[in-house]
């Protein structure tokens, strides 16, 4: 059985007639300063958010410019993102590319107010998970990380 960051590292491929299946691997995501480093997984669903944080369907895929969206359980593979500062560096390598993010906004939503998942003009990342970090059952809120490519 190959790790997980070996299996990332043969990422499938995002062209239109050959999209990932639900479960796939697309991506690493890291962030260093915060010691997260997670594979990401085509879907969101719970299935897969079972087993990692997932790309959100109807959003570009790591690699592509557009907005990525990527959400995971706050109270599993997405944990450390409760420390997350403006400014930290997010990495996203799949087989053909690696692209570092910068951290530009951090917010707590409404589950109902996605709209930081619509299109963008320019290359931005969205991370999403549920909020607040310590609550107990289904969180009310979402916490968002948005970030755009370093320069």
């Amino acid at each position: 059985m190959n790790s997980p960051v070996a299996y990332a590292a043969s990422s499938v491929s995002t062209t239109p007639n050959l999209r990932p299946k639900r479960g796939d691997s697309l991506a690493t995501l890291e962030i260093e300063r915060i010691q997260l480093s997670v594979v990401v997984l085509e879907g969101s669903d719970d299935a897969t958010l079972k087993l990692g944080p997932g790309h959100i369907e109807d959003t570009a895929y790591p690699g592509e410019p557009g907005n990525i969206g990527i959400t995971g359980h706050r109270d599993t593979h997405f944990r450390p993102i409760r420390h997350i500062r403006l400014k930290d560096v997010i990495t996203i390598k799949t087989k053909t590319s690696t692209t570092r993010y910068v951290v530009t906004s951090i917010s707590v939503i409404s589950p109902t107010d996605m709209e930081v998942l619509d299109p963008t003009p320019g290359p931005t990342l969205t991370l999403v998970t549920c909020y607040p970090f310590e609550f107990i059952g289904s969180a009310p809120k979402r916490f968002i990380v948005r970030a755009i490519p370093q320069k």
